[in-house]
Formats: structure tokens, sequence, C-alpha cells
């Protein structure tokens, strides 16, 4: 039996198989944060696609670190009723299920939430609209770190298998950790161990209410890929052996940040059109400008966090590092397994396309995923507030890297 088909333990929580579904923005949710059928559905039908462990996407803890309409919430009781459906789907088809807690810090939208974005430093990260977010003061660190664990107890009444924290892509968490983003002096800045407080405490403050049982995970940047060093491979070694200490079940790791890099995450086609579609007119020209000049630089690699993982796994003492970032054949991933770079196989776009991908490996009906990394489902959740799912056309040679075009926003 492939490797890919064994069983592996996050802590208390043994899933069935090594494919997780790592989290991604779904854009399903209602537009109070709760959970519709459309959101349980997905992750019904990943459960039935015999995925080991579905995440959803970064559900918001607070807020004011909200990014999106769509975005699912789990910053208050009220919501707990539909996230319970949620798990339940999930279970009932014989699937895991971990929540992902968020903050969007820096990357938060006033246009959401309706107050000015919050960082642990003023640096400006739009770079069209020239924002510069509203430093976080004692109190504000402290009533985000109350609002994760707040959250994980909410996963936990939700009947949930664990939580993963959300450390990479440049929100507020990565932000903390990141000497890019992390300009401070303080107790929550000026060194690796400072910036690394703000994780520490959200921590421990989940520990305090994750049920035995429920996995601790984490979501990590390998590398920031910012205009100035941030997160490089070398500090997430550190980063990973305190986590180790801090007593996580498992670590996934990743690369890029929203704001600065966005498409080192999702590697492949640049589609500028379908990226343009949620500019206004006056800004569109700026915009393609700035698009346009990622052709070339984000070209598709197969496995691209590896390296990454060769260098932090060896420090994690047995603690399950997941991997994910262009693994598009079955073959690799049992390659990146039985070489021990990793012990899971995390994956987004791949699922997107096929739910049922983890099953068809099983059956022998597929050698490699169908998704050709096109990127048209990242621009169209993100830039144009639609529904997660595969939005990839036909394409001529002469279309492929630039974008496609459609008839208006719903063809996207």
């Amino acid at each position: 039996m492939s490797i890919l088909f064994t069983p592996i333990k996050m802590g208390g929580l043994e899933i069935k198989n090594r494919f997780i579904q790592s989290a991604t923005y779904e854009c399903l949710s209602g537009t109070n944060g709760e959970v519709t059928d459309g959101l349980i559905n997905r992750y019904r039908n990943l459960a039935q696609g015999e995925v080991g462990l579905t995440i959803p996407g970064h559900m918001y803890v607070h807020p004011l670190g909200r990014g999106h309409w769509h975005q699912t919430g789990i910053d208050r009781d009220e919501l707990v009723p539909g996230l319970r459906k949620l798990v339940e789907a999930v279970h009932h088809e014989g699937g895991k299920i971990v929540f992902q807690l968020g903050h969007g810090g820096l990357q938060s939208h006033k246009s959401v939430t309706g107050h000015p974005a919050v960082g642990p430093s003023a640096i400006r990260t739009d770079p069209l609209d020239f924002v510069r977010p509203k430093v976080m003061r004692e109190e504000d660190i402290r009533e985000a770190i109350q609002a994760f664990g707040q959250a994980a107890a909410r996963a936990v009444e939700a009947g949930a298998d664990g939580v993963q924290l959300h450390a990479a892509h440049g929100y507020l968490i990565n932000e903390f950790l990141s000497p890019f983003f992390n300009r401070r002096e303080d107790k929550w800045g000026g060194s690796d161990e400072n910036r690394f407080r703000f994780l520490k405490e959200i921590l421990l403050a989940v520990k305090k209410v994750l049920a035995d049982g429920r996995a601790l995970l984490v979501k990590l940047n390998a590398h920031d890929y910012t205009p100035r060093p941030g997160i490089t491979p070398s500090l997430a070694v550190q980063y990973a052996r305190w986590l180790v200490e801090s007593g996580i079940d498992g670590l996934e790791i990743s690369c890029g940040t929203a704001a600065f890099s966005p498409m080192n995450s999702v590697r492949g086609g640049i589609p500028v059109e379908d990226f343009l579609r949620s500019f206004p007119w006056w800004k569109k020209p700026l915009g393609r400008f700035m698009v346009k000049k990622w052709i070339g630089k984000y070209n598709f690699e197969e496995a691209f966090n590896q390296e990454a993982a060769k260098l932090i796994r060896p420090v994690l003492n047995g603690i399950p590092l997941f991997l994910v970032g262009g693994l598009r054949t079955k073959a690799k991933m049992e390659e990146i397994l039985e070489n021990k770079y990793a012990d899971g196989i995390s994956m987004s776009r791949p699922f997107i396309k096929e739910p049922s991908l983890v099953k068809k490996f099983r059956e022998g009906k597929a050698e490699a995923v169908a998704c050709v990394s096109c990127n048209r489902c990242a621009a169209c959740i993100i830039k144009n507030e639609m529904p997660l799912r595969c939005y990839q056309k036909e394409t001529s040679p002469a279309n492929q890297g630039i974008g496609l075009t459609g008839d208006g926003p719903r063809n996207c």
C-alpha cells in the first residue's frame, strides 16, 4: 500500500491518510460570518472524496480581523450552531475537521470592518491605497490574544477536531513574527524572542481551552518574500523549535504574503483581467501595470516549499510536518513522504477542481491532479468576492500567462 494511504497522528488526533485540504478562503459564508449550506456542501464533498483532514479557511476571531464580506466568523457565540453543522457534515462522511483561526491584521479592510486596519507597526501595505494601519497598543494585543483563546473554545463547543493558528501569508500572527512587518522595540518586537511572544501567548491561551484529543496546529511561513527580509527559512527553523517547546501537534509550512508577495504562495498563471475586474475604472491603469509585472516571476514550480521543509522537519522531534505548494503528482507526493521531507501532503487548488482526488488516487484512476494552476480561482475569490470553485477555461497559447477574459464578473 502506498504511504499516502497510511494513517498519521497529530497529538490525540488520527487521520486516515496523509492528505490535508489546506485552508483556503472560500467566499461562501454569509455576510455576518455565518455558515451556509454552500460551505457545508464544500467540506462534505471533500470528506466524501476521502480527504483525511479538512481545514476551513481562516475564520476571523475578532471583528477587526475580518478581511472579506463572505469570510467565516468564529468571533461570537451565536455562530457556534452553524459551525457545529459544518463539523457534523464532515464527521458523517468519515472525515476530520480542524478550524483555522486567523486575524487579518494589516490585511483587514476598513470597508468590511468599519475601522482602520491594525498591526504591530505602521507600515504601508496597500500599494494602491497607501493605507497605514493603526499600531496596536498593549491592550489591543491582549484583546487579540484573548480573542484567539475564545475562538478556540467555540471550536471545541462546535465539535471540531482541533484548531490551526494562521501564522502565515502576512496576517496578524505572521506580522508579529516577521522583522519586516514588526518594527517594534518593546517586549513584542526588537528580537526574535520578542517577535515570537505574540504567538507564544496565543498558544498558551488556546491550550487552556483545547479539550483532550483535539489537535493544536500552526501554519507558518517558511519565507515571507517581502521587500526587506522578513521570515526566512533560517528564522522559520528557529520558530519551529520554539513551537515544539510550546507543545504543538503539527506544523504546516507555506510562503508569501497577501500584501507584498501574493503570488509566491500560488505560483502559476497570472490572470490579469480577472484580477482587475474588482478595480474601479480609475485604478485599472495602475493595477494593470502592477499585475503585469508579475508575469514571468511566479512560474509554476513543483513542490516549491520542499527545500524549506528539509530544513525544518529535523527540528520538530517527530511532530508531523505538512507540506503545501505545487504538489501535483502522486509519485512526487510519495517521494516526499518516503524521503521524510514531510509527513503529510497539503493541497488547496487541486481540491478546488477535484474534491474526489484522494479517492481517485486510491482507486488508481489518477496519477496526477487535473488542476493547471491557472489561478483564476484565486483572482475570483480574493478580488471579486465570488464563490470558491474552479473557473478554468480552455485557452490558446497566446492567452496563457496573461489571463483570460470573460463576459462579466460572473464569468470570472
